[in-house]
């Protein structure tokens, strides 16, 4: 029960999220598209504080 329950609430957490990277492709072209993605990864890296911090191995 436990599982279910973590994927619950990821499920939950992650469905707010989601449609902010998932911008609607048909609508664009592929520059535009390549460019609202920078903008996007480069908010959330903003807004996660990712973005100041020494990348993985």
């Amino acid at each position: 029960m436990k599982g279910f329950r973590s994927a619950q609430r990821f499920l939950s957490a992650f469905s707010g999220i989601s449609p902010y990277f998932r911008p609607r492709r048909h609508l664009m072209n592929a520059p535009e598209y390549r460019a609202e993605m920078t903008i996007r990864f480069a908010i959330w890296d903003q807004a996660t504080s990712v973005a100041g911090l020494p990348a993985e191995a």
